[in-house]
């Protein structure tokens, strides 16, 4: 049982790691080499990365989806996604994807003179899957070694670990004056009918043994 509750409570968690880093901001320091525009099939189950900003959208089976390439400092390639994420989940509300591709056009830079930005973006990258996260923001930065600290994420986490921490701690004071003392009862009552049914039979056996020895 105790093991039963140690895959519970471990999935669960790591159900709740995967849903923050996929919806929390996060930023990537790149080079912007190229955007481009491309027609995606959205008829399978991968559908649920990519944005449906609108009731039109969502009937769609494919669709032109606008990608902005980059290179990290390291040399490795960055591919993102433009999409709007309207109303709808997560709440970025982004309504401004025509200015977002203006902005990654206009800093496209080369190898030999590098302009490095800041990408906020949401979501992950699989080559396999065909997923790309979803550009929310760019931001020119100093240079490669720039640290940007996740604000936004690091409060939303606070909030949310120390909502569960008031939420833990109000159960543990419910179950202690409330389900506690009711298991006790209960328990206390089980051990007395045992002991009531052990007495019994011990009465039982004795009337029995007092019949032998006639």
């Amino acid at each position: 049982m105790g093991y039963v509750k140690w895959v519970f409570w471990g999935t669960f968690w790591l159900l709740i790691a995967a849903f923050f880093h996929y919806t929390l901001p996060q930023h990537d320091v790149v080079r912007i080499v190229n955007t481009y525009e491309e027609r995606q099939d959205l008829g399978d189950w991968t559908r649920i990365f990519w944005s449906v900003p609108d009731d039109q959208a969502e009937s769609l089976v494919n669709r032109d989806v606008q990608f902005i390439q980059a290179v990290r400092p390291n040399g490795d390639p960055a591919v993102y996604r433009n999409e709007d994420t309207g109303w709808r989940w997560p709440p970025y509300f982004k309504f401004d994807t025509a200015n977002l591709y203006t902005e990654a056009n206009d800093a496209i830079s080369t190898r030999d003179n590098p302009r490095w930005v800041s990408i906020t973006h949401y979501g992950w990258r699989s080559r396999q899957l065909s997923i790309f996260p979803n550009a929310v923001a760019i931001k020119p930065v100093d240079g490669p070694d720039v640290t940007i600290i996740p604000w936004v994420s690091i409060i939303i986490l606070v909030i949310f670990f120390a909502f569960v921490w008031a939420i833990w701690v109000r159960w543990r004071r419910f179950r202690r004056a409330r389900i506690d003392p009711v298991l006790e009862d209960m328990g206390d009552s089980f051990e007395a009918a045992g002991d009531r049914v052990a007495e019994s039979r011990g009465r039982f056996r004795r009337w029995l043994d007092s019949w032998k020895t006639k």
